[in-house]
């Protein structure tokens, strides 16, 4: 009897650790590590399928490069020729513009009215979506690690595959919509996958890939597209907000 007992006992333990060390609860402790150490930067950049961003070198997102420290991250990306500055802190966002930092809606109707003249909609579709919905690397990789399924471990790596639903969020350029009067945009074909690697328990980089194309004015754009983030700099990263930013975030 005390044997059964004793066998049942380390058999729930082992079983208990082995839910514990799961693929998906490694990549989220792994997060969770990141975010406990308070700040890092990181770099994310995309690599599309055959080359372009579907729209023209104009409209192909360059490098993004942000510090995080707390609730603060403060952003650079370049989209094409264009060099896009924000901060976000908590829920809150801005952009600098050329009349001054701005929060995503108040690009939308400068934008919409015309405002910042040629490549004004450049530089707007740029800093509202990169202030809009953003989300940190350890926030969206915990997050990505939820949805995915399948999870496991191979050649130095943890990857799965992502709902057909997250797939065609992640292709939606990670903006809100545009508005009334404009054309559904139609995604056929959504497939992601996720990749994340993680080091001495913690994450330090993770990759998305989409396949899939969107209908567009009844045009077929290819939203194939490899974006890797990378994390460095942990715990020796100061986000410092600029002055002028600072006061449009209060």
């Amino acid at each position: 009897m005390k044997t059964t007992l004793l066998l049942s006992s380390f058999l729930g333990i082992a079983l208990a650790s082995s839910a514990a060390d799961s693929p998906k609860d490694a990549v989220k402790a792994a997060a969770k590590k990141l975010t406990d150490k308070g700040n890092y930067s990181y770099v994310s950049t995309a690599k599309f399928e055959g080359g372009g961003g579907g729209g023209g070198s104009r409209f192909t997102p360059g490098p993004t490069e942000g510090k995080v420290e707390g609730d603060v991250a403060v952003l650079k990306s370049t989209t094409g020729e264009n060099t896009t500055e924000a901060v976000v802190k908590g829920a809150k966002g801005v952009a600098k513009t050329q009349e001054g930092w701005r929060t995503a809606e108040e690009i939308r109707q400068s934008a919409q009215g015309g405002g910042g003249g040629k490549g004004g909609f450049v530089r707007g579709f740029a800093a509202t979506r990169l202030i809009s919905n953003y989300k940190t690397p350890a926030a969206q990789a915990a997050e990505l690690a939820d949805k995915a399924t399948a999870l496991k471990e191979a050649d130095g790596a943890i990857s799965g595959a992502l709902p057909e639903a997250t797939a065609r969020e992640l292709m939606s350029f990670g903006g809100r919509g545009g508005g009334g009067g404009g054309q559904a945009r139609q995604i056929s074909g959504a497939k992601a996958s996720v990749k994340f690697w993680l080091k001495d328990g913690m994450l330090s980089k993770y990759e998305i890939t989409t396949e899939g194309s969107m209908s567009f004015n009844n045009n077929d754009i290819n939203l194939g597209r490899t974006t890797t983030v990378e994390i460095k700099d942990v715990g020796t990263t100061k986000a410092t907000i600029p002055e002028d930013a600072k006061a449009r975030l209060q």
